[in-house]
Formats: structure tokens, C-alpha cells, sequence
């Protein structure tokens, strides 16, 4: 079994993350001087971050305030990102260019809050611009691509969506060297491929597929069946090849949270457990993700933290 998760796209991976780690100097952003502006826009990303993913906020919470405040800055302009190719009332391209100049400026304009905080975050941590730039364009594959042929091709997308938010992530936590790099890649493939199986039922709703489409023709699944949202012996068995490869990932991404400053590692450790418990929650419910959607409740969250923090003490 092990051979069915050999990996052979982290060469692919890896230059992207360094390109960004070794990039030419970004131009010097200006601190905000102004106390009560940023107090307003790290609050408005932190009410953005409980609004829209309560996971990610229960994990930020166990940081110490200012990582906290830092991460739920990064969440909000990842969202805001995210939510201009999926919400967008005008232009989504246009929209995100004129998102990305301003998310991107070294400083921006006061009234935008998110931008501000952002831009905050990205000066004290030393976040390289790169990474920012490689997440804009990997949610703006939305607007062009629907379909994905290989895992590969899976991984990629995942690449640009999540693991750069793993790997700013890691700037603001604090990391010990280059070595954590691969880590972070991995876990925010671990993640995004979970939120892939959780969601499509609702991304097909959209007319997106971000299952590997080589790999469902081998398990004799076509779209017209996702049409149908049959749960058969095709889907369970499609479903758990790739929740158990899934698995793998979060367990090649776990040697990782050790290379983190102590102070964050009780954090991400939360965030990789918490979500790889969504996959539990979709093998319980017969891998039916078309007529709900997988989640852990607030109780599981609570009752998994003790545990999770004695192994990653």
C-alpha cells in the first residue's frame, strides 16, 4: 500500500516555497503609527476568523496574543482572496487585481481594515511577499480552471490555495530552518485535499470538480454519477483510497510541528488534528458528502485538545 502513496510532485513543490523564500528584498513596508487603527482592523479580522472558520479560530486561541491576532490577519486576507473569486457581484478578475495591488501595497489605505492589518503582519514577521502573490493566483485558478485530470494536478492547486498559507503561517510562528519547509507544504495539502472531500457536494453545486479525474475513471466513477449524488460500492471505495492517502499526508506533515517555536506548535498541531477529524466524520456518515456536510462540533473540538496537546508536549 505504501507504493499507492509515493509522492513524486514535492520536486515540483519545493521550488515554489524556495523561489519565495529567496526572493529579491520587497520593498520596506511603513508601520502604521496609528494604535487605534490597527486595534480596528486586527479586531476586524479577528471577527472575520470566528465568522467564517471556527476551527482555525479555536487553534489561533491557544498563541499567545500577538501570533493570535498576526494569524487571523493572514485568515482574513485569505478569505477576502478567496471570497472575490466566489462572491464577486462585479468582474471577479478585475476585482481581484484591484484586491491584489492593495493587499500587496506597503501602505495601504486606512480604510480598508484587512489590508491594513495585513500589512502590519506581513513587516513585523517578515512574511515574504512571494508566498501572498502565489496564494492570489492560486484562488484565481478558480476563475479558469473547473477540472483537474491527475492528483498532481490536485496537489498543485493545493499548493497555491493552502500550503502557502501554511508556510506564511510558519513565518509568524517561527520555524527552526529550511527543513520545516516540505512540512508546511504537506500539511496545507493535507488540509485542502480535506476540505476537497468534504465539499463536493457543494463545489459540484458551483460546476467544480477538484477530484482527480485519472482516478475516478479507475474507480468507475463518471460525473454523470456525481450528477445523480449516489453513495454506491464505486463511491465508498473511491472515497476511502483517498481519505486513506489523505491520512498519509497529515502523518508525512506531523515531524514538522517540532521544527515550530514552542509557543505554536500546541496551535498547529490542534489545526492539522481537528481537521483530519472531518475525515472520521465522513467514513461514519458512509462517505455521503453530497447531502451534508462533514464537520466535528464544538464538543469534539473540546474533548480532542487534552489529548492533542499531551502527544505534542
Amino acid at each position: 500500500m505504501a507504493t499507492a502513496y509515493q509522492q513524486t510532485w514535492e520536486s515540483v513543490l519545493l521550488p515554489l516555497a524556495y523561489e519565495a523564500e529567496h526572493q529579491a528584498v520587497a520593498p520596506t513596508i511603513i508601520p502604521v503609527s496609528d494604535g487605534g487603527l490597527l486595534d480596528r482592523a486586527y479586531a476586524y479580522c479577528d471577527s472575520i476568523t470566528s465568522t467564517h472558520s471556527r476551527t482555525f479560530y479555536m487553534a489561533t486561541s491557544l498563541l499567545p496574543a500577538d501570533k493570535r491576532r498576526a494569524m487571523r490577519a493572514l485568515y482574513a486576507f485569505c478569505r477576502l482572496s478567496d471570497d472575490i473569486v466566489d462572491c464577486s457581484a462585479y468582474d471577479s478578475e478585475v476585482s481581484l487585481a484591484a484586491w491584489r495591488r492593495k493587499a500587496l501595497m506597503t501602505e495601504p489605505p486606512s480604510s480598508d481594515l484587512v489590508a491594513v492589518a495585513w500589512a502590519d503582519t506581513r513587516f513585523r514577521y517578515q512574511i515574504p511577499l512571494r508566498y501572498a502573490e502565489q496564494l492570489i493566483d492560486g484562488v484565481g485558478r478558480d476563475l479558469c480552471q473547473k477540472r483537474y485530470r491527475t492528483f498532481e494536478d490536485v496537489v498543485r492547486y493545493a499548493y497555491g490555495v493552502a500550503s502557502t498559507v501554511g508556510l506564511m503561517s510558519m513565518h509568524i510562528i517561527g520555524f527552526a530552518g529550511e527543513q520545516a519547509i516540505l512540512y508546511a507544504i504537506k500539511l496545507g495539502v493535507a488540509l485542502q485535499i480535506t476540505n476537497i472531500l468534504r465539499d463536493v457536494g457543494e463545489d459540484w453545486g458551483t460546476g467544480r470538480l477538484y477530484l482527480p479525474m485519472d482516478e475516478m475513471a479507475t474507480f468507475g466513477i463518471s460525473e454523470a454519477d456525481l450528477d445523480k449524488g449516489q453513495v454506491d460500492d464505486y463511491w465508498r471505495a473511491f472515497l476511502r483510497f483517498q481519505i486513506e492517502r489523505n491520512r498519509h499526508l497529515y502523518v508525512e506533515a506531523h515531524p514538522g510541528i517540532a521544527l515550530l517555536n514552542k509557543d505554536g506548535r500546541f496551535a498547529v498541531a490542534a489545526a492539522s488534528d481537528l481537521y483530519r477529524a472531518i475525515l472520521s466524520d465522513i467514513e461514519a456518515h458512509d462517505y455521503d458528502v453530497f447531502n451534508r456536510r462533514a464537520h466535528v462540533n464544538a464538543w469534539g473540538k473540546v474533548r480532542r485538545l487534552p489529548h492533542i496537546w499531551w502527544r505534542n508536549r
